[in-house]
């Protein structure tokens, strides 16, 4: 499974968690989006307490976008306390019955007959692979998901799965400064198996958080920004598109200059030197 648009829009934000759009304006952004190549929407059924999801869904049909130029990713498996789920505890939830029935519940909220990509949300110590391998195939076989994947799985954990069900994508954090699957195995992983993998927060810490790792990496970026003639947030998503795994960042911005910033990223290739000295900043300190 690989994503036609390299730079993913994360969803989490369109709603009660952030910029709480219109129907109008969550139309308006979708067409935005589809119109600069971005045809990839990163969603999850517990964005906006369980509310994100189907207002996408409003927004959609009433664009100009027919289903099939677009592709759905959506997680399940988090369940939340909340206004809308009567819940006592968080926790995850993999039974075969609630894994059909929260794909079923997101095909309703999100006004579409199948779902591209279908993720586990997040490892659960009590998931059963078996189990999940039995929900996914059904849901396969009906034509409602195409593509399975996880989310913020270790490489043991999607091995657990994987021997029982092709598991296409893994989600999970990466960024110049939260590099850590570079060493823990999951981007090995990744290659070797040909599995899909996506970041998210792929801006990490670099513009949120002064210290000194971003000072260090600040530094560079505004020296490469003459030399690639681009931002500072273009650079560290091209850091990312630089590896061979292929990564897919999703990137969670609701700003249309930022969501253009990030697709220039796409024709930019970092020489090597300069990718390791963004490295290099980020952990302190030369490669071994």
């Amino acid at each position: 499974m690989k994503p036609t648009s390299k730079i993913i829009i994360g969803c989490m934000s369109w709603g009660k968690w952030g910029k709480q759009f219109s129907t109008k304006e969550a139309t308006a952004m979708i067409e935005f989006c589809v119109a600069n190549g971005n045809t990839f929407f990163d969603h999850a059924d517990l964005y906006g307490d369980y509310t994100t999801e189907a207002e996408f869904g409003r927004a959609l049909l009433k664009s100009a976008i027919a289903r099939e130029r677009i592709q759905l990713i959506t997680k399940c498996g988090i369940q939340n306390p909340g206004e809308t789920r009567n819940n006592t505890v968080k926790h995850y939830n993999y039974t075969k019955e609630y894994i059909i029935w929260s794909a079923e519940q997101s095909l309703k909220n999100l006004k579409t007959g199948y779902i591209d990509t279908f993720l586990l949300h997040r490892p659960s110590p009590l998931m059963d692979p078996i189990e999940i391998a039995e929900a996914i195939t059904i849901l396969k076989n009906q034509g409602k998901i195409i593509n399975f994947g996880v989310s913020n799985f270790t490489p043991s954990q999607v091995n657990l799965i994987s021997d029982h069900v092709v598991v296409d994508v893994n989600q999970i954090e990466f960024s110049l400064t939260q590099n850590t699957a570079m060493t823990n195995g999951s981007l090995d992983q990744m290659l070797q198996k040909e599995i899909q993998p996506m970041s998210w927060s792929p801006l990490g810490s670099v513009f949120k958080e002064e210290t000194n790792q971003t000072k260090r990496i600040k530094k560079w970026l505004k020296r490469f920004c003459e030399k690639y003639n681009c931002s500072e947030d273009t650079l560290v998503l091209a850091w990312i598109l630089k590896h061979p795994a292929k990564i897919a960042p999703v990137i969670g911005t609701t700003t249309k200059a930022r969501i253009l910033n990030a697709n220039k990223a796409q024709k930019i290739n970092l020489e090597l030197e300069d990718w390791f000295v963004l490295l290099e900043a980020s952990n302190g300190h030369e490669v071994a």
